[in-house]
Parts: C-alpha cells; sequence; structure tokens
C-alpha cells in the first residue's frame, strides 16, 4: 500500500509495534525444552489480547498463528511438537492483522551454547538487512534492495535464497510491489516511492541457493542441509531514511 493519510501511520505503527513485541516475546521463550507449538501459543495468546490476529492464518489458512523454522527449515515451518535443543537455529516470522493493517517480521537466533559458525551467520544476515533498509530512498530502484543483499552476502562468504522473496504490504499480507528479490535483477526497472509500505528481507545461507517444500506442503528447506538466517522489517520509504513500522 502507499500512505495516504496520517490515520494510515498510526494503524500501521500499532500493528508493527505488536508484531515486534510478540517477536521479543518469541525469542525471550525460546529456551531448550519447549516445544515449537508452545512457543506458537504464546505467541497467539499474546497478540489476540490486543484484537489481533494471524496474517498467514486468516489469508492462506496456514496452520499455526506463526512460522516457527528450526535448523535446515527455511520459512514456513508448522508448529508442533518438535522440542528445541540447545544449538539450534530458529527462525520466528510474525505476521499479524490488527484494525485492517498489516505488518510482518522475522527474526532468527541460535538458542546456547550455539556454534560461532551459526551465531556469525545470524549477526551477518541482521547487519546486512539492516544496512539494506537503511541505505533506502523514494526513487531508487527496487533492485538496489537484492543487489545490496546479494553484495553484502558474497562479501562474507554466503549466498542468498534466490525464491524467496520481500513484497509489499499494509492492507494484505502480500501486496504489490511484490518479488523483491535477495539479488541483483538488472531486468528490474520499478522505483521506489514516497509512502510505500514494504517489507524487506534477508535469506543469507551457508550454502544452498534455492528453498524447496518439505512433505507437509508448507515448510521450505535447504536440499543440501545447510543452514539459512532471516530477517525482516516492515517499512515506510520516505525521501530520507525509511520509518521501521517493526522495530
Amino acid at each position: 500500500m502507499s500512505i495516504e493519510s496520517e490515520e494510515d501511520i498510526i494503524g500501521l505503527r500499532r500493528v508493527g509495534r505488536l508484531v515486534a513485541e510478540t517477536i521479543r516475546l518469541m525469542i525471550a521463550s525460546a529456551k531448550p525444552g519447549i516445544t515449537t507449538k508452545s512457543l506458537d501459543k504464546l505467541a497467539r495468546d499474546y497478540f489476540e489480547s490486543f484484537g489481533a490476529r494471524s496474517a498467514p492464518e486468516i489469508t492462506y489458512k496456514f496452520p499455526g498463528a506463526t512460522c516457527i523454522s528450526v535448523n535446515h527449515e527455511v520459512a514456513h515451518g508448522i508448529p508442533g511438537s518438535r522440542v528445541l535443543r540447545e544449538g539450534d537455529l530458529l527462525n520466528v516470522d510474525v505476521s499479524l492483522e490488527l484494525d485492517g493493517y498489516f505488518a510482518d517480521a522475522g527474526y532468527s537466533t541460535c538458542l546456547s551454547p550455539a556454534s560461532n559458525n551459526l551465531v556469525d551467520l545470524c549477526r551477518t544476515s541482521r547487519e546486512i538487512l539492516l544496512k539494506t533498509i537503511k541505505s533506502l530512498r523514494s526513487g531508487n530502484k527496487i533492485n538496489k534492495i537484492g543487489r545490496t543483499i546479494e553484495t553484502e552476502a558474497n562479501k562474507h562468504g554466503y549466498q542468498v535464497i534466490r525464491n524467496l522473496t520481500g513484497h509489499g504490504t499494509g492492507r494484505s499480507l502480500h501486496e504489490e510491489p511484490d518479488n523483491i528479490v535477495n539479488y541483483r535483477d538488472p531486468t528490474d526497472h520499478r522505483l521506489l516511492s514516497t509512502g510505500m509500505v514494504i517489507a524487506v528481507e534477508t535469506f543469507i545461507s551457508t550454502g544452498a541457493r534455492l528453498a524447496i517444500e518439505s512433505n507437509d506442503g508448507w515448510t521450505l528447506k535447504t536440499p543440501d542441509r545447510s543452514f539459512v538466517a532471516q530477517y525482516e522489517h516492515t517499512i515506510i520509504i520516505t525521501e530520507q531514511e525509511p520509518v521501521f513500522l517493526t522495530a
């Protein structure tokens, strides 16, 4: 969507803040011994207490309130009986609707004690996302996002997942502009514009460049058992630095 009024900004800030608070709760509660289903229930109980709804659940009938992916899973992991263990790479992706507005964010973390390699992967992916977002301005080509992400990932010895993308959001979970890829696409001449609301996400990989679908029909995983750290923020594009809605 594109911002049309102060009411839009207020509504987006409200849902964005709730997304961020839900992620904080999940990460703080993610200890060895807890199941992903229990983590998902904590999130649902929290955001529903404010009147929000799970965006993937109402949009796609996703079988969970949030997406929780572990280790070689990249995205869209279904919460269930899996027990988190020391050293796991955990990703939570929270997308909510509140009063007609949507926001989307993701966060990866390693459960202690974790390997230095996974800690570095998470740190690098998060830093790349922040660097990419802070560089964006109205009038930039959208492909600057993928160019920056891929360049920075390669610089640190990592790959990017090429078939998972960022997207527009705001009035629905997924809107135009769609397919905001994580790599340089010289054929994409679309421009960022003032007031545009987008979700930018990094999928930084230790090996794989594509994610494949698991047998459950939802969970995406790496075909080579490599690891991926995903971070995501919903932002508003301006003529200066973007406005973070989910920080």
